[in-house]
C-alpha cells in the first residue's frame, strides 16, 4: 500500500499549517491543542475534477485496531480496489496508515507534514479510529495517551529536542483543510469505551472535539461510521460514495442528523433480523442457542440502528444476530453506558414482549392451519393419504377443514378456483362488463 508524496505545490487544496491553542473549553482536547476555532476553518475553492488520486491519512487514537482490522476484510468494495484505483470512475487513493503502510520514520511521517504545510499534489481526507483522549491529563506526569510521530520543540539558544506529537495534534492540523474528516468505529464516533462513565482519560468523539461549527475544506460536518467494530462494507461503501461526490460523478449521498449515512443506518437491527418473525408470534429464546427472538435474554435489536443482520460481518456472512448473539447497542452514542448491564432483558420488553405473546397465540394457530393445508398436493386430498415414505402425515382434522371451507371461499372470492366450470351467470356478467367498457370507449 504505497504512499506516494510530492513537493508540488497544491492547485486544488492547501491548508496552512495551524497554530497551537491552548484555548480552555468544557472538553479539554489533547496537549497543547484546543478544537479548531471558527476562524481557523478554511471554506476553499471547490475541487477541480477529475481527480487521479486522493490522500487518505489514518490517525489512531484510544483504538484496539478492530476498525482497521473490519476495514481489510471488506468485499463490497474491497479496500485493495480503493488502493488499487480500479474502481471505474474513482481516483486512487493513496493511504498513509501506521499499520498497513510500508514506510516508517520520517519517510512515513513526510506525507502528514506536506498534508499539514499545503505541499500536497492532490486533496486529501482524514480518518480517525479511536476516541480522542485529553492529553493534558497525561502530560502532567510526562506522558501521553496516543501520539504518531515528533517536532523539533525549544527556543534559539535551547538544545533539540524532539516532542512526540498526538494524534489530536495531527486530527487539529489536518482537520481544516481535509476533503472530509472520517470518524470510523464508535470510539471514534460517539466515544465508546473509552468514554464510558468512570473513564480516567477524558475521552471524546471526533465530532465532540471538532466542534460543531466544523466545516471540512468542503463545508462537510464529521461523517461518522460506528460500530464496535464496523461492518468494514459500510466504511468502504461510504468512502467510495463520497469519493464519487468529489469526482463530480454524483450528488452528495444522504447522512442522517447524527453525519450517519443514512442508507445504512436508518433501519433497526431488528426489522431486518432473521428472527425478527419470532417476535411476531410472541416466541422468545429462554437460552443462549435457542433458535427464536433474543430480545428476552438480553437484546436491544429493536432499538439499535444497525445493518449487521442484513449485511453480515464479512462477505455478507455471519453477524451478531444471525450467529446467536444478542445486540449490545454498539453502534448507537449511548454504547456502552445506556446498555449495560449487557445480558440482561430490556425493561421494555416487558410491555413489548407480552403484547407480542397475546397477540401471537391467535396468529400461530391460524398461520399453523394454513402451513398444514399449503403443504398438500390435490391429489393427496382426493386420496385421502400422503405418499411418503418418510413418516406419517396426519390427514386434517375437521377444525381444519371447517377453517380452509370459509379460507377458500374468500381466497377465490371474485376470482375462479382452479378446476372450477365457469357458470353460465358468470360468463354472462363478464360480456356484459366488456361490452359496457368497450361503449364508454
Amino acid at each position: 500500500m504505497a504512499m506516494e508524496t510530492s513537493t508540488q505545490e497544491a492547485n486544488s487544496i492547501t491548508a496552512p499549517a495551524a497554530p497551537l491553542s491552548s484555548e480552555p473549553s468544557g472538553l479539554t482536547p489533547a496537549i497543547e491543542v484546543g478544537r479548531p476555532a471558527p476562524q481557523e476553518q478554511q471554506q476553499l475553492e471547490p475541487l477541480k475534477g477529475p481527480l487521479t488520486k486522493v490522500y487518505a491519512f489514518w490517525l489512531a487514537g484510544m483504538s484496539c485496531d478492530g476498525c482497521t482490522v473490519a476495514v481489510a476484510g471488506a468485499t463490497s468494495p474491497p479496500v485493495e480496489a480503493l488502493l488499487a484505483g480500479t474502481l471505474p470512475g474513482l481516483p486512487q487513493v493513496i493511504l498513509s496508515h501506521p499499520v498497513l503502510s510500508v514506510e516508517a520514520g520520517e519517510d512515513f511521517m513526510r506525507a502528514y507534514h506536506m498534508a499539514w504545510e499545503g505541499k500536497l499534489d492532490a486533496p486529501y481526507v482524514i480518518i480517525y479510529e479511536g476516541s480522542i483522549a485529553d492529553e493534558s491529563l497525561a502530560a502532567e506526569t510526562g506522558g501521553y495517551w496516543s501520539a504518531m510521530g515528533s517536532s523539533a520543540i525549544g527556543g534559539e539558544g535551547d538544545p533539540f529536542e524532539d516532542k512526540l506529537v498526538s494524534t489530536a495534534e495531527w486530527a487539529k492540523r489536518l482537520a481544516p483543510g481535509a476533503a472530509a474528516a472520517i470518524a470510523i468505529g464508535t470510539c471514534a464516533t460517539w466515544g465508546g469505551i473509552p468514554a464510558a462513565y468512570g473513564n480516567v482519560t477524558g475521552s471524546m468523539s471526533l465530532m465532540d472535539f471538532l466542534g460543531r461549527d466544523y466545516r471540512s475544506a468542503l463545508g462537510l460536518p464529521v461523517i461518522n461510521i460506528p460500530g464496535c467494530s464496523p461492518v468494514g462494507d459500510n466504511f468502504t461503501e461510504t468512502v467510495a460514495v463520497v469519493l464519487m461526490f468529489l469526482q463530480g460523478l454524483g450528488p452528495l449521498p444522504e447522512f442522517d442528523e447524527l453525519g450517519r449515512p443514512a442508507w445504512l443506518f436508518n433501519e433497526t437491527v431488528h426489522r431486518r433480523c432473521v428472527r425478527a418473525g419470532y417476535y411476531e408470534e410472541g416466541t422468545f429464546a429462554k437460552h443462549y442457542g435457542d433458535k427464536e427472538c433474543l430480545v428476552e435474554i438480553g437484546c436491544w435489536g429493536p432499538v439499535v440502528q444497525c445493518n449487521i443482520t442484513s449485511r453480515g460481518a464479512i462477505n455478507h456472512m455471519g453477524g451478531c444476530m444471525n450467529t446467536g448473539g444478542i445486540c449490545i447497542g454498539c453502534t448507537m452514542p449511548g454504547f456502552p453506558d445506556k446498555f449495560s448491564p449487557f445480558y440482561k432483558t430490556p425493561p421494555g420488553t416487558i410491555i413489548s414482549g407480552t403484547a407480542s405473546r397475546i397477540v401471537g397465540s391467535f396468529i400461530r394457530p391460524l398461520r399453523r392451519i394454513s402451513q398444514r393445508d399449503r403443504n398438500r398436493e390435490r391429489q393427496w386430498d382426493k386420496a385421502g393419504s400422503v405418499a411418503s415414505g418418510w413418516g406419517h402425515v396426519a390427514e386434517p382434522s375437521v377444525g381444519d377443514r371447517f377453517v380452509h371451507f370459509f379460507y377458500d371461499k374468500l381466497q377465490f372470492l371474485g376470482g375462479t378456483k382452479p378446476g372450477a366450470r365457469r357458470r353460465p351467470e358468470d360468463r354472462e356478467r363478464e360480456e356484459r362488463a366488456e361490452r359496457s367498457k368497450q361503449m364508454k370507449q
